[in-house]
């Protein structure tokens, strides 16, 4: 029998975006000889997403959903959907259309090569060019905290296996990158180049602020790279003091005095300082975040699930096929 798939979609403010997005999932997927679900997991939307949701699962059988209790972020939002998922192969997608349902047997297949994991590469990216230079940023960052090289050709539209999740099984804290969670359970990465298309309506939520603040929560919630960066910047510092101090040295034994300059002594003092200060923010950060984690405040919490799976009955009421044939 083939691999069951789950396809795990974080939605927010989707309303307009679920229909359109479901029924193409559910023509390529019915063409496919795997058994899947549909899981939705809204992270607090503010329009009738929910509403829209129920309405469906009521209308497509393989659809399971989770009501979250508040806006707790997309990585967030996908942990949930992967822990809930049943299948042996998860696929994770945006909810705004630009990942088109037709790739996913691209990925399939690219798994079945010997991978753990395929991410989707998008031809051309349909982003603005700030949003291109952060989100080459983040890839920089994420190849640095997952070790992998792969990970600067990284996506949210990606396919594992979901046993990869038994390695984080245990991970409880808020700040969360699911490709630093994969990571942790494998090293074999692969991708494959596919269509990426425009967004059906709205706009990204994906803010600047939103975008930096992920970048902090890599660098410092996945990595040490920025104490050794500031342990490498301390002994630069100690490097170059020691400099200053042999010029003044040899100044000192040739003119028999001191190096006038009190603007000059003002910017050694000012550079040693701004160097403290730098070390000393990062690691607030990580204390920060260390302090976050003993609180021990929830990933998600859910408020209500909408499951159309509960029964059996239920779920064979209406055949993929008499859903198609009636749009």
């Amino acid at each position: 029998m083939e691999k069951k798939l789950s396809i795990v979609i974080p939605i927010y403010n989707s309303q307009d975006n679920l229909p359109p997005l479901i029924q193409s999932l559910t023509t390529v997927l019915s063409s496919l000889p795997n058994p899947f679900e549909i899981i939705l997991v809204n992270d607090g939307s503010r329009d009738g997403t929910w509403q829209t949701v129920k309405d469906l699962s009521n209308k497509y059988p393989n659809i399971r959903a989770f009501d979250l209790m508040r806006n707790y972020g997309q990585h967030n939002a996908l942990l949930c959907g992967i822990r809930e998922a049943t299948g042996e192969v998860i696929i994770t997608m945006d909810d705004d259309l630009q990942h088109p349902p037709e790739a996913i047997p691209q990925l399939l297949a690219k798994l079945q090569e010997g991978y753990d994991v395929v991410y989707s590469v998008p031809q051309v990216e349909k982003h603005s060019l700030w949003r291109n230079i952060t989100s080459k940023l983040i890839k920089f960052i994420l190849k640095k905290a997952m070790r992998v090289s792969k990970a600067q050709q990284i996506s949210a539209f990606r396919a594992f296996y979901t046993q990869l999740r038994d390695s984080f099984a245990d991970y409880k804290g808020t700040f969360v990158s699911i490709d630093v969670l994969l990571s942790w359970g494998t090293t074999r990465f692969a991708s494959v180049k596919t269509k990426h298309n425009s967004r059906l309506s709205g706009h990204s939520q994906y803010t600047f602020k939103k975008l930096l603040s992920h970048a902090l929560t890599l660098i410092t919630g996945f990595s040490i790279l920025p104490l050794q960066f500031s342990s490498l910047l301390g002994f630069a510092s100690i490097l170059f003091g020691i400099a200053v101090l042999i010029y003044v040295f040899i100044r000192f034994l040739q003119s028999g005095g001191v190096v006038p300059g009190f603007t000059f002594l003002a910017s050694i003092v000012a550079i040693f300082s701004g160097v403290q200060l730098f070390a000393i923010g990062m690691i607030g950060e990580y204390l920060g975040r260390l302090f976050s984690r003993t609180l021990g405040q929830p990933t998600y919490m859910i408020r209500q699930l909408e499951n159309s799976q509960e029964t059996e009955s239920k779920a064979h009421e209406k055949s993929i096929k008499e859903i198609l044939n009636d749009e």
